[in-house]
């Protein structure tokens, strides 16, 4: 062979093994398969932000503390789905308005109001920001994004009026009243209506402080109604100084909104408490689900599981513990009403003729004392 078909041979081969090559190229490569990115998880929901206004201290014992513990069911209730926070001693006065505007301004989207004063404040917050949602208590006013709450508080008063009339040995009660508005006048005359129901001798002293929360001014009363012959204390204030005064003086009282046992064991004769945990959680659950409306309100009691009356004393008669047993059930299920006629105003005057129903709008404007109270309604009729 020449050297040039040596030549020729070498380079045929080497051509040939370019073009395979370049076939190669040519074809389609295998990729290793790429690893998927994680999918980015949903952006967690901020929680929902719920302030209260809270016209007392937490540890008044009564009221507020019956608000607050309410307030703590409610983080049990939701987790991490809620950011509670509150204000406490807020006065019923202009500062109300202040404090209101800035836990709006703090992101709250639900405010609670706990107390009768803050009405028109809230009112007016409301009306300049319609993306928070306001909830007063006590209140009748009402708006798009305000709404109105309470408990029928009556329901317990006259619950321990049953275990007054029966208790009492002067036939003399006494009540430590606050401010002179329909829900603490309501109170004083179911309580006295609670007793004649027992005991029809009974009468009725009220002494007023003016005031929610003032203890020196609510132990100066106690001393007062039982200098004056009441030896059953009953209150519409939002501190224990009544029962303690009770205590300390040999005669039996009431605790009120909360129970009270501990602050005068030996005076303690049963509690009038308010729940106001059912009615915050169904508020806030009807907010995170998109529900919740303004413009209504609602009065819950014994039905609703918002009031009862708890730790009656040991020496309470059986007679007694019975009716009160009635009188519970009986409200529970409807069939007992405390506003039923014939009842009679401290003038004799007939006020609801016999077998006629009060209304929530009649019991929302009582303004007079029904027979059997002594005194004078303070700017009444």
């Amino acid at each position: 062979m020449t050297d040039f078909s040596k030549r020729s041979v070498i380079k045929m081969v080497a051509l040939t093994a370019v073009a395979a090559a370049a076939l190669v190229g040519c074809g389609k490569k295998e990729e290793a398969p790429k690893a998927e990115a994680p999918a980015a998880a949903p952006a967690k929901a901020e929680p929902l932000k719920v302030a209260f206004a809270y016209v007392g201290p937490v540890g008044d014992g009564g009221w507020t503390f019956a608000h607050d513990n309410a307030r703590k069911a409610l983080e049990k209730e939701f987790g991490d789905k809620i950011v509670t926070s509150f204000v406490e001693n807020v006065p019923e006065s202009a500062d109300a308005e202040r404090v209101i505007r800035d836990l709006a301004g703090q992101g709250n989207k639900i405010i609670f109001g706990t107390t009768f004063g803050y009405m028109e404040p809230m009112l007016k917050v409301a009306a300049d920001l319609k993306d928070v949602k306001f909830e007063h208590a006590t209140g009748y006013k009402q708006a798009e994004n305000m709404r109105t709450y309470d408990s029928r508080t009556y329901e317990g008063a006259y619950m321990a009026g049953v275990i007054a009339g029966k208790m009492t040995k002067s036939n003399t009660l006494g009540v430590v009243a606050s401010i002179p508005i329909p829900e603490v006048i309501r109170n004083i005359n179911s309580f006295t209506l609670g007793a004649q129901s027992v005991n029809p001798k009974v009468k009725t002293k009220v002494v007023w402080v003016n005031e929610w929360f003032n203890p020196p001014k609510e132990t100066e009363a106690a001393t007062s109604l039982i200098n004056g012959g009441a030896d059953v204390l009953m209150q519409n204030t939002d501190s224990p100084a009544v029962l303690k005064t009770a205590e300390a003086k040999g005669k039996r009282a009431f605790g009120w909104d909360s129970d009270m046992t501990a602050y005068g064991p030996k005076a303690h004769l049963g509690s009038a408490v308010i729940n106001w945990g059912p009615s915050y959680i169904k508020s806030v659950r009807e907010v995170l689900e998109g529900k919740w409306t303004g413009g209504t309100g609602s009065w819950w009691g014994v039905k609703e599981g918002a009031i009862d009356f708890v730790s009656v004393a040991a020496d309470v008669p059986e007679d007694a513990k019975k009716k009160l047993d009635e009188v519970k059930a009986g409200l529970k299920d409807g069939s007992f009403v405390i506003w039923k006629g014939p009842i009679m105003g401290q003038d004799g005057k007939e006020i609801l003729a016999k077998d006629a129903v009060a209304d929530d709008k009649f019991l929302s404007g009582v303004n007079f004392y029904v027979k059997g109270v002594d005194g004078k309604v303070p700017s009444g009729k």
